[in-house]
């Protein structure tokens, strides 16, 4: 047989990537609550704005996305110089790990965590390790031991998908100063904005104070926008230039960041958002916890649903099924026994109770 290129080994352990479902055969009416979109869509300013910028598409976008860094940076209160505009946060993601990682080299994340760093670990060629945790909240003790002399990178979700999970500010910071000057921290806080605790910072304080930490946020979640592919980081200065250096010239798009500075100044949407999040989060982990179901705590808009065997969270997620409803099973993070349902609208939250209500009714009946 002649020889063929052949990929670094690293590339063919990784199982590609896979959504949340979006269709079922055979059924009229779908409800899609397993990528944890947003309950209402995008705000009507973001999908104005979009339709307005189509018309001209045939314009180079601002590669530098100077408009929408500055709308970031007054909205957050931060420096638009160190903003760096991303393809969804998933684009920045990988590049910081083959930035910083790559052979050699290690990578260290919670058990539980994100399953987008394990992927970009191993396409860049790093060893990835995976910290137990207790309960499913990370061990930050069990992820500095974890650190060695060969550590580039340690990734941290807060509040962590699909857990739900969130450190207190001060655990971030312990993790932080656990850890070696030169190994870069990546604080990924996709769900920030539906966070009500005081003691949690999404990560400006500790990017702001070294040279170590870097944030990520998305478009994706409060703004309904995923589609639109659209996310953004907040680093020090050294991090935003070698991020600079290697994104693609034109990487995020005119539309998508027309968008995007039009959901920033949307009036009210986040306030409205995170209220109905907070109200239909806890009415749906009540009526579950009703049914025998363990609601893990969450601080996104999804709960992880806890069925205690694979068995019982197949059965529950072909009961939602029935009735239309998609959720994401989690199987592929190590919770086979869980399900992760997105938090929808009130009425999509009342129909999940009444599904799971009526599966459970007929299986243990």
């Amino acid at each position: 047989m002649p020889a063929t290129p052949q990929p670094r080994p690293t590339i063919l352990s990784i199982e590609p990537y896979v959504g949340g479902e979006s269709k079922l055969p055979g059924v009229n009416r779908i409800v899609k609550l397993s990528s944890n979109e947003g309950a209402f869509g995008p705000p009507p300013g973001a999908r104005a704005a979009m339709a307005e910028a189509a018309a001209e598409m045939h314009r180079y976008p601002d590669g530098s996305a100077t408009a929408l860094r500055e709308a970031i940076g007054k909205r957050f209160g931060l420096d638009p110089a160190r903003i760096i505009c991303g393809n969804g946060s998933d684009e920045l993601i990988g590049q910081l790990v083959l930035s910083y990682g790559g052979e050699g080299t290690e990578l260290v994340m919670s058990a539980h965590g994100f399953i987008m760093y394990d992927l970009a670990g191993r396409y860049a060629g790093c060893r990835v390790i995976k910290v137990p945790e207790r309960d499913l909240q990370p061990d930050v003790d069990a992820m500095i031991a974890a650190v060695g002399p060969r550590t580039r990178l340690v990734f941290l979700a807060n509040p962590n998908n699909p857990t739900g999970a969130m450190l207190p500010a001060s655990e971030v910071e312990r993790l932080r100063a656990g850890l070696p000057a030169d190994v870069l921290l990546v604080l990924d806080a996709a769900y920030a904005e539906y966070v009500t605790r005081d003691d949690y910072d999404a990560g400006a304080k500790l990017v702001d104070a070294g040279t170590n930490t870097v944030m990520t946020r998305t478009f994706s979640k409060i703004f309904g926008m995923g589609g639109a592919r659209l996310g953004w980081a907040y680093a020090p200065a050294p991090v935003a230039d070698v991020l600079n250096r290697v994104r693609g010239p034109f990487n995020v798009n005119a539309p998508a960041m027309a968008a995007g500075i039009a959901a920033l100044a949307e009036p009210a949407w986040v306030e409205r958002s995170v209220a109905h999040n907070t109200e239909w989060r806890g009415r749906l982990s009540e009526t579950l916890r009703g049914l025998g179901i363990k609601v893990h705590p969450s601080e996104g808009n999804f709960i992880l649903a806890d069925f205690g065997t694979p068995a019982r969270a197949k059965a529950a997620d072909a009961a939602m099924r029935q009735r239309g409803l998609i959720a994401r099973a989690v199987a592929g993070y190590g919770l086979p026994h869980c399900l992760r349902i997105t938090i929808g609208t009130a009425e999509e939250c009342g129909m999940v109770g009444d599904a799971l209500a009526a599966g459970f009714a007929r299986a243990d009946g």
